[in-house]
């Protein structure tokens, strides 16, 4: 069991591995998305339990859309068919839920599911389970480019708090950790921004089988790293 001192504020998740997790069993890659959705119910469930207030999903990027049009419409339905289903929980538990993305270029459908469990969770306060949906962390900078620029400020006024206010983060603590299932070990654009001092793992784990044990063990192993942000040992010991 992880030990909850120490524990990040801020867990971000590249839930990898759905597609070979069911072509390694024979089965059409969107068991392998559905089988993905349970083993992300165990991990909120988990940050929960724990007391992690911050945890970013990431669940659909602009280049997703490449993919088959009949896996992208299957990834809605089941984002849809979790959410209705999910929404007693995210309120039982006090769990806000925020999308981080451009929702204009969703299905309606979607969109409005979306829409109503934003809305119905604004007033949660104990978590916040943020969905990277549709998103870019390239396109999420240039956007808080275009709104400062928008604003008419001058350079010398662009400062890093300036535009982290504009990114779909705003309000919370950048990911202490970033987790990437299935063994892969590149970001794929996932909050360039926020990431600057996160730490990182890459458990071999294909995300449909990784469990809230897997997650205690990465916090585990999170707990024992030193994080200097810049300085030497000596000045963090001293401090």
């Amino acid at each position: 069991m992880a030990d909850t001192t120490s524990l990040p504020r801020h867990v971000a998740i590249i839930m990898d591995g759905n597609g070979r997790w069911a072509t390694s069993r024979g089965l059409p890659r969107s068991e392998g998305h559905r089988a993905g959705t349970e083993a992300a119910r165990g991990v909120v469930t988990r940050c929960r339990e724990l007391g992690i207030r911050h945890l970013t999903l990431y669940t659909f990027s602009k280049e997703n859309w490449g993919r088959p049009a009949d896996e992208v419409k299957f990834l809605f339905d089941l984002l849809v068919r979790f959410l209705n289903r999910e929404l007693d929980t995210l309120l039982t538990q006090s769990i806000r839920f925020v999308v981080l993305g451009e929702l204009a270029e969703l299905p309606l459908a979607t969109r409005k599911v979306l829409a109503h469990v934003i809305a119905r969770t604004a007033h949660c306060t104990e978590m916040t389970l943020n969905l990277a949906l549709n998103y870019s962390g390239r396109e999420e900078i240039l956007r808080a480019c275009r709104r400062l620029i928008a604003q008419g400020l001058p350079p010398e006024a662009v400062t890093e708090q300036r535009l982290a206010a504009e990114l779909y983060t705003v309000g919370q603590p950048d990911p202490d950790l970033i987790i990437r299932t299935s063994g892969e070990m590149r970001l794929s654009g996932y909050l360039l921004w926020q990431s600057a001092y996160s730490e990182f793992a890459f458990p071999e784990t294909l995300w449909p089988d990784f469990t809230p044990a897997h997650l205690d063990a990465v916090l585990d192993d999170f707990r024992g790293r030193s994080r200097r942000f810049g300085l030497t040992s000596e000045q963090i010991d001293g401090a």
